[in-house]
């Protein structure tokens, strides 16, 4: 257990740090800074498959499904890179959100840092369910690939640009709750006005964009367990990924347009891992496969995205 409380305490030491020292004034996050700390959390994530390796060849933590060294480094990374490809659908739907509530750029940091911690405990109570499942029931993995497949189809049908988060559900019921204040106040998600505590924009958001990130993970998780049922591999990796989708959202939410196709790559992905746990029992294809599929697929979305015209933007300028 010292392997996972080292790793917790290194992500709240680092979050810790994020917003008491690295984000302590309030502060519009330039492109620059955004690649800056992506390419850093890259790097961590990255390098961190060395760790893996580290720990699943010296015998220092739990081997439940008997991973050689090589083989938990590579479902370290196919991890990650889905739980990273799944994300980018997650920052249009953030972007969104913040545009809806008309969330001042300065203030967008701290919304998305406490939405952060509130998803890596969400997510952690869902990887422990989940494992747990696939480990009592075998025939679980088949609903996760069923649902995997339904969700990709979903993917593939659904027209993003008709989600009003002013009329989702969630946030009829925080206005049941908390009187909504419309005006922004600061970085605070709470006033008090004629003594009664309000909710501030800020907060609304923050409570839409935690239970959308729900929603995401209910997909992602079994993605991952599609994967691995190794319950250290699925947390490292979902984790890692959460805490560089900050950065990553301020350096893609400015350049969406130019990724009209990633949401493709993203339907490929899911089918791919959907058709990989129906047919688990069947076929089981090398480590490699999985992460060439899932390398190959995120490559053409943003090479399609490129080079392929907006014609319909073209039209609409013309």
């Amino acid at each position: 257990m010292w392997v996972w409380g080292v790793f917790i305490a290194f992500v709240l030491v680092f979050l810790a740090l994020d917003l008491g020292v690295f984000h302590k004034n309030d502060h519009v996050v330039r492109t620059k800074e955004a690649s800056i700390w992506t390419a850093i959390w890259v790097t961590i994530a990255l390098s961190f498959s060395g760790v893996i390796y580290w720990l699943f060849s010296s015998g220092l933590i739990a081997n439940p499904t008997d991973l050689t060294p090589n083989q938990a480094v590579l479902k370290y990374v196919t991890g990650y890179l889905i739980e990273l490809s799944l994300s980018v659908d997650n920052v249009f739907v953030i972007a969104v959100i913040f545009s809806s509530f008309k969330i001042p750029a300065i203030y967008q940091h701290r919304i998305l840092f406490w939405g952060i911690l509130g998803a890596i405990i969400f997510r952690a109570l869902m990887i422990l369910f989940g494992v747990a499942l696939i480990t009592k029931f075998d025939w679980i993995i088949y609903v996760f690939g069923i649902f995997l497949l339904w969700t990709a189809f979903k993917m593939l049908k659904s027209d993003e640009d008709n989600f009003d988060p002013k009329k989702s559900w969630v946030f009829r019921q925080i206005k049941k709750i908390f009187p909504v204040t419309g005006t922004i106040h600061g970085h605070d998600f709470f006033v008090k006005r004629m003594g009664i505590n309000a909710a501030t924009p800020l907060f609304v958001a923050l409570i839409v964009i935690e239970l959308t990130d729900i929603l995401f993970a209910l997909d992602s998780i079994p993605a991952i367990l599609a994967i691995t049922a190794d319950p250290f591999i699925v947390f490292s990796s979902n984790i890692l990924a959460i805490l560089g989708l900050r950065s990553m959202y301020f350096l893609i939410s400015r350049m969406l347009d130019k990724f009209r196709y990633i949401n493709y790559s993203l339907v490929v992905i899911l089918a791919f891992v959907g058709l990989k746990m129906l047919f688990s029992g069947y076929v089981h294809p090398p480590e490699w496969v999985s992460l060439a599929v899932i390398s190959i697929a995120l490559i053409s979305g943003v090479v399609a995205s490129r080079i392929i015209p907006d014609t319909e933007n073209s039209q609409i300028q013309e």
